[in-house]
């Protein structure tokens, strides 16, 4: 029987002992965490790999503009695959402004039962961040489009994984990294040579911020879930945003969900959470203008904390049915695409 955990069987050839009390040690009570709370039988067909790799944090703007350089940071993640010993397609997972949550894990069980991986990503604790809830400013908004480019690169030369097949799904925050690191822009100036996920999954993502050439995808189908009564990241922009890349026949489709919020796919969030100091951005409309700055359009001002578009007291609600639906549908999409036959 394999071990549900191998703390030394990292891919950067690092162990969970020799973390010791830094940031990173979370990575190994994540992966621990995995094996203890779902069934014995399960362990037994999954392997969970910890794996840390390099990353850089840029400001938007210096995103924007093409910066390569950017304060460097370790962040960790969490590998599961299959059993068996091909390679195989991987997910990796985004989480959103409240770090690697249950709605982001419970995932992980819907792609191993397809024969797929999933990595998940923490974005926040190796730059010593809890969430960025209260204050979305503690990070830039494009940031974990770096993280997600650089974890493709690890992921590629595992001796698991097919780097042909290796999916980006992005929830909220996430969800915004997964869709704009579809850019051919964006791309081009941070992702990898000779790389490209194969498909990108945002679940409630951002689309307020109107971007140079963001109708100017990589060749790779970009699949949109959304509420229609979300009141935290209104889909409203992402109908307009999909309408322009559809008029460049991009490969893109928007799937909306009636009466679903933010989070519908969170089990967690049966009672409707509304937190009156969680920030939201529902009303703002953005846009890159000169030198990689963001504006608010409204105002011709640059976007900035405090500016009077953030409102605040957003809600987070689970919808059993959307839940079940968004599952189908990405099922059928993974099946149509990195599992086909």
């Amino acid at each position: 029987m394999q071990d549900c955990l191998r703390p030394e069987a990292t891919a950067d050839g690092g162990a969970c002992e020799s973390l010791g009390s830094s940031p990173l040690s979370f990575v190994c009570a994540i992966a621990a965490l995995v094996c203890t709370s779902i069934a014995p039988a399960y362990c037994q067909i999954a392997r969970t790999e910890v794996i840390t790799f390099q990353s850089t944090t840029l400001t938007d703007q210096e995103f924007l503009s093409g910066a390569k350089g950017g304060k460097a940071v370790t962040l960790g993640g969490v590998l599961r695959l299959p059993a068996g010993t091909g390679k195989v397609p991987v997910a990796i997972l985004l989480h959103g402004s409240g770090g690697v949550s249950g709605y982001v894990t419970e995932w992980e069980d819907d792609y191993n039962a397809l024969g797929m991986g999933t990595f998940v990503i923490d974005s926040f604790t190796g730059r010593g961040i809890v969430n960025t809830n209260v204050d979305q400013f503690v990070l830039g908004r494009l940031a974990m489009i770096i993280d997600a480019y650089r974890a493709l690169e690890v992921l590629a030369r595992h001796p698991r994984v097919d780097p042909s097949r290796i999916v980006l799904m992005g929830f909220s925050r996430g969800g915004q990294s997964a869709l704009y690191a579809s850019l051919k822009r964006f791309h081009r100036m941070h992702g990898p040579d000779r790389l490209s996920f194969a498909a990108f999954i945002p679940l409630y993502a951002n689309c307020g911020t109107t971007f140079v050439d963001d109708d100017d995808l990589v060749d790779r189908p970009v699949r949109m879930f959304h509420g229609s009564a979300d009141d935290y990241v209104p889909v409203a922009p992402c109908r307009s945003y999909v309408q322009r890349l559809k008029a460049k026949s991009r490969d893109v489709q928007l799937t909306e969900y009636a009466d679903a919020g933010h989070v519908f796919d969170g089990k967690a969030f049966k009672t409707p959470l509304i937190v009156p100091n969680w920030q939201t951005f529902r009303k703002c409309v953005l846009a890159e203008a000169q030198a990689g700055t963001v504006i608010n359009t409204q105002t011709g001002q640059v976007f900035a904390n405090g500016d009077p578009c953030i409102e605040l007291g957003p809600t987070v609600v689970y919808n059993e049915k959307a839940s079940r639906e968004v599952r189908l549908a990405v099922t059928d999409f993974m099946k149509a695409t990195v599992l086909k036959k």
